[in-house]
C-alpha cells in the first residue's frame, strides 16, 4: 500500500509528496552529487500551522468552550508522541527519504522524524489540494479523537 493510499489523499503533484518525505540529510547528499533535491523543512512549518488551525476548529466543534481548554487539548493532540503514533500507524518509516547516517541509525522510526514527516505531509497536502483537502486528511488521521465529527 502506498503512502497516498494510507493517507487517503492522492497528490496531483508527486514532487510535493516526494519533498514532504525528504529529510534534510538526504537532500544535502543529493545536492552534493549535483542533483536538485529539496527537503521537507518548509512543508513542516506550513503543516504545523494548518494542523493547529484544524485542531482548534475540531475542538470547538467537539464542545471545547474556553481558550484554556482548547489550548490544553490542542497541545496534547499535536505532541510529538501523538504525531509519531500517527506516523507509525501509517507506516511512514518505510517511505521517508533518509540520509545515509539517518538510515544507519534507523531514524525513520524515531518519534521526532515521524512527527516532522506527518507535519510535512499535511503541509504538502495543503499546497497540493488546498485547505479542504488538508482538513479532511487531519480529520481522517484524528478520527479516534473526534469520532463525532
Amino acid at each position: 500500500m502506498s503512502v497516498e493510499q494510507k493517507l487517503g489523499y492522492f497528490f496531483f503533484d508527486k514532487q510535493i509528496l516526494n519533498r514532504a518525505l525528504t529529510r534534510k540529510a538526504y537532500a544535502l547528499e543529493r545536492r552534493q552529487q549535483n542533483e536538485v533535491c529539496e527537503d521537507q523543512e518548509i512543508y513542516r512549518t506550513l503543516g504545523d500551522s494548518v494542523l493547529k488551525t484544524v485542531l482548534v476548529e475540531f475542538l470547538i466543534r467537539a464542545g471545547a468552550s474556553t481558550r484554556q481548554e482548547i489550548t490544553v487539548k490542542k497541545i496534547e493532540l499535536e505532541r510529538e508522541e501523538k504525531l509519531a503514533a500517527i506516523g507509525r500507524r501509517l507506516g511512514l518509516g518505510d517511505f521517508i527519504r533518509l540520509g545515509t547516517g539517518e538510515r544507519k541509525q534507523n531514524a525513520g522510526e524515531q518519534p521526532y522524524v515521524l512527527a516532522e514527516t506527518v507535519e510535512a505531509l499535511i503541509g504538502g497536502i495543503y499546497l497540493d489540494g488546498g485547505f479542504g483537502a488538508a482538513r479532511q486528511t487531519v480529520k481522517t488521521l484524528y478520527h479516534d479523537d473526534f469520532p463525532e465529527l
